[in-house]
């Protein structure tokens, strides 16, 4: 059957172009969990940024020309900082954008060992690349710096996001202009402390609370390099946009509504569970959550019936609390509003939604959403097209692997999926088909400091993690010599 794609727009991962927190109010950390206004920053000045500028490219003509041993040193020390404060500074990720803190640890301490990954295979990574069946005496490929880099990263992995894009950057000798999220102040500032008292020289990583006008002042000049954005197509759009006028390379991570295959499984209601603890990660707001789930028309009612049986048992709550029968906020009351009301535009438009309720939290304040589950979507419904970035699941009954595949793959986006089955080689003849850039079998995702991360379609383009990361900022320089000349 032929489906139509549409275009939705999300303000979701630390958004440029409809923030969660306007830039004009400045940076601020507002507890989600009770809507407490904690602290404030001031944005930057056009002076500040004309500085960090100069001292990103002064600090990069160094910082370049220290052996990838020394650079690999202090990233290797940044990792142990992160993980022997990774408690501390988790619990401050949870009081600014309400991760759960047990999720929120755990996010430290990963962004730990991706910091080790690059810092311990540095060498290897870097290494020069021979070229075989040079006409001259030798060839090969160098992987060099290029400069200063912007990163835009967003709240929902505040730190995580982070060491992706600095890490492979720092080894390999760029330095750093990072314009994290508004509301996101402290944890931005804590990174670059923690940098520098790692070793990390004054200029090779600041932080700026820079506004949008200033990232495009920033993306112009012509001592930047090149950009990273994690955000929505909107945000990834724009800055794409401005790159490519400007003849600067850009590494975007964007939305993406990733398909979960269910085509067989030993007890639906279990995999239901298991789906649901995927669906709940981060209170549902990551980019590669299961957030269509399709399953085969022999599961679907025991599947359908235990999401909601289990759902509706969540509670809203403190989101520091290791009770595992309640959930955290949303990021903001943005976020939220806008969760609630994309699931009140589903029903209005024929789908059966359980769930879904704009709440509070247990101070009677907080930018709490139920969490809901979607059936009878179909294709005019705007549920069927959008990301849905929180805790709701988008369920469709498939009877064969071919509709799961065509329904899979009719999305503007092309981040991850996975798909589960007793048969495996069923389940990966499925998975070769999807249109992805991250595809998984009887997994909901694969995770590690090695494994490359990135997308296709609206999902964005390049590669993080894995030995490819250090590729996307790097000078690929060919190093040619013929041999002594003859008089």
């Amino acid at each position: 059957m032929a489906r139509r794609t549409r275009t939705t727009n999300r303000a979701g991962k630390g958004d440029i172009v409809t923030t969660t927190t306007s830039a004009s109010q400045g940076y601020r950390t507002i507890n989600p969990a009770t809507g407490e206004l904690i602290k404030q920053y001031d944005n930057a000045t056009d002076q500040q940024v004309q500085d960090a500028l100069a001292a990103s490219q002064a600090a990069y003509e160094q910082w370049a020309a220290t052996t990838v041993a020394e650079r690999a040193g202090v990233v290797k020390r940044i990792s142990e900082l992160l993980a022997e404060r990774s408690k501390d500074i988790a619990a401050l990720i949870t009081t600014e954008m309400g991760k759960s803190l047990g999720g929120a640890i755990g996010e430290v301490r990963f962004s730990a060992q991706i910091f080790a990954y690059y810092a311990d295979n540095a060498e290897e990574l870097l290494a020069d690349q021979p070229i075989k069946d040079f006409s001259g005496q030798e060839a090969f490929l160098e992987k060099l710096p290029l400069g200063p880099l912007l990163g835009v990263m967003p709240w929902n992995f505040p730190v995580y996001q982070v060491a992706r894009f600095a890490a492979p950057n720092l080894v390999l000798g760029n330095t750093i202009l990072l314009k994290h999220s508004e509301i996101n102040p402290q944890t931005a500032q804590l990174l670059q402390d923690l940098f520098e008292e790692a070793g990390l020289p004054a200029g090779v990583y600041q932080n700026l609370y820079a506004t949008h006008d200033q990232i495009s002042t920033i993306i112009a000049d012509p001592r930047v390099q090149g950009v990273s954005l994690t955000g929505s197509e909107r945000a990834g759009a724009s800055i794409a946009e401005q790159a490519g006028r400007h003849l600067k390379k850009c590494v975007l991570e964007l939305g993406g509504s990733d398909p979960y295959i269910v085509l067989s499984a030993p007890d639906a209601r279990q995999a239901a569970r298991e789906a649901l603890q995927t669906r709940m990660g981060n209170w549902g707001q990551a980019c590669n959550s299961n957030k269509r789930m399709i399953v085969m028309e022999d599961l679907y009612d025991e599947f359908v019936d235990e999401l909601v049986k289990q759902s509706t048992a969540l509670k809203p709550g403190d989101p520091t609390s290791r009770d595992e029968d309640v959930y955290g906020p949303l990021s903001s009351e943005s976020a939220a509003d806008g969760l609630a009301a994309q699931i009140r535009d589903a029903k209005e438009a024929g789908a059966t939604v359980v769930g879904g309720e704009r709440l509070s939290g247990p101070s009677g304040e907080g930018f709490y959403v139920s969490p809901a589950v979607i059936t009878d979507v179909d294709q005019e419904n705007p549920a069927y097209s959008q990301e849905l970035f929180g805790m709701a699941s988008v369920v469709y009954r498939v009877s064969s692997a071919e509709e799961a595949v065509a329904l899979a793959n009719d999305s503007q986006y092309g981040l991850g999926g996975a798909v589960f089955s007793t048969d495996l080689d069923e389940a990966k003849r499925v998975a070769e088909q999807l249109e992805v850039g991250m595809a998984n079998v009887n997994l909901p995702s694969a995770q590690g400091a090695n494994l490359p991360f990135g997308g296709v379609k609206r999902s964005g383009f390049g590669r993080e993690l894995g030995p490819f990361a250090v590729d996307e900022f790097a000078n690929k320089r060919l190093y040619a010599v013929k041999g002594d000349l003859q008089g």
